[in-house]
């Protein structure tokens, strides 16, 4: 840590950036200096448990030294060509990451909102050059209570009147239906229907987990109305939930996987659409594009994140901690926890409202060195890396035990 920012506190640091940055974040009040692993330490020497892992994107920890050298490596050689050239790193890239999520085709991007564009895109040109749909004709049905980004098509489709207040109006061509709800979907779908786009788990709402045979049933009906399936695995995916996609937990295989967070190793923001031949191979030159997508830094860093995915071992680890992580929300349950959702190292915690706000929680843990962050209301999301060990898990959820009962 350099010794200005030892010379000033977080609460100093803080008060600084207020003038000067958007207020588009309300974050909690601690400042971080430092991190590796599953642990943060702020401007003044305090260390934190990272349980939420930056949404997915810290899935293999801060700072993952497989990751740290692949990125240093580049940096030595070549960060940036734009798409206008081949690079040496982008082929390898994209074979990889084919083959870890047994998909033809890869479209890489940046970040999660661009992957969630991207797809759109892709459908609704599938929908026109190959399903026959009349020009500007294609809607896509979409789940209530969604988060796929922050662009104004994206937030066009929420139902989260936060997010979508005082940006539209908005791109015309969604249907939104209830999540979990395969008979309100299926009276959704026609024939302009060009896609159905859902989170297998939906994360900002808190960790919402559909029934068994949910998405099963999205496939099948997907499938018979000769539509696509796009699955929104930004948050759920690359081994959060056990699995190194969150709708292998069924017999599922999405036409589309849009794919991003963790893809980038904490790092780099890189994202991608990946799928089949026949859907993405839709798009020619000069249709779509991204100056960044695919950057050598950004291939040579979502090889490592692949490499390290390839050994199943991230994977074991989330279904093995996933077990001491339900175990121990389940002993809370009248404790001061009302109910919770896990898959994985992913939980959604429901908290008694009477004692505090998701927010309020989250700062009381703060403050006893632990990071959460709330979603709506009395909710709280769990998320730690994947790295976490069981004594760091069993701790946190110590510390949860101890907010919600003294």
């Amino acid at each position: 840590m350099t010794a200005p920012a030892r010379a000033r506190g977080s609460q100093e640091l803080i008060r600084a950036e207020e003038p000067v940055l958007a207020h588009n974040y309300h974050p909690l009040p601690v400042v971080v200096a430092r991190a590796e692993g599953a642990w943060v330490e702020d401007v003044e020497g305090r260390r934190y448990l990272d349980m939420l892992a930056g949404y997915s994107a810290l899935n293999f920890g801060h700072r993952h030294p497989a990751l740290v050298d692949a990125a240093h490596r580049q940096l030595d050689r070549l960060t940036l060509t734009s798409r206008a050239f081949h690079h040496d790193r982008l082929a390898g890239f994209a074979e990889r990451l084919a083959a870890l999520t047994g998909t033809d085709m890869v479209l890489p991007m940046n970040t999660g909102a661009e992957a969630v564009e991207s797809g759109i895109k892709v459908a609704r040109k599938w929908a026109y050059d190959v399903k026959g749909v009349p020009a500007d004709h294609a809607t896509i049905v979409v789940a209530a209570d969604n988060f796929h980004g922050r662009t104004t098509t994206i937030v066009g489709f929420s139902t989260d009147e936060t997010a979508r207040a005082g940006f539209g109006p908005f791109t015309p061509g969604f249907r939104v239906v209830p999540y979990n709800d395969l008979a309100a979907l299926e009276e959704a779908v026609d024939e302009t229907t060009a896609a159905v786009l859902i989170e297998p788990i939906q994360g900002e709402a808190g960790v919402l987990i559909p029934d068994d045979g949910y998405l099963a049933g999205v496939r099948e009906l997907t499938r018979r109305a000769g539509c696509l399936f796009v699955a929104d695995e930004i948050q759920s995916g690359l081994g959060r939930t056990g699995r190194t996609l969150a709708v292998e937990h069924e017999p599922v295989v999405p036409d589309v996987v849009l794919l991003g967070k963790a893809l980038g190793g904490g790092i780099v923001p890189v994202s991608a659409v990946v799928g089949s031949r026949e859907v993405l191979g839709v798009l020619r030159p000069g249709e779509h594009g991204s100056t960044f997508g695919g950057n050598p830094l950004a291939a040579a860093v979502g090889t490592a994140v692949v490499e390290l995915l390839e050994t199943g071992e991230f994977q074991r680890r989330a279904a093995e901690l996933g077990t001491v992580l339900r175990e121990g929300l389940a002993a809370l349950v009248g404790r001061g926890v009302v109910g919770f959702r896990a898959r994985g190292l992913w939980a959604g915690v429901d908290v008694d409202p009477a004692l505090g706000s998701g927010r309020e929680i989250s700062e009381r843990l703060m403050r006893e060195g632990v990071l959460v962050k709330d979603t709506h209301g009395s909710t709280i999301r769990l998320a730690p890396p994947l790295t976490v060990t069981g004594e760091e898990l069993r701790g946190a959820l110590g510390t949860l035990e101890k907010v919600l009962t003294s």
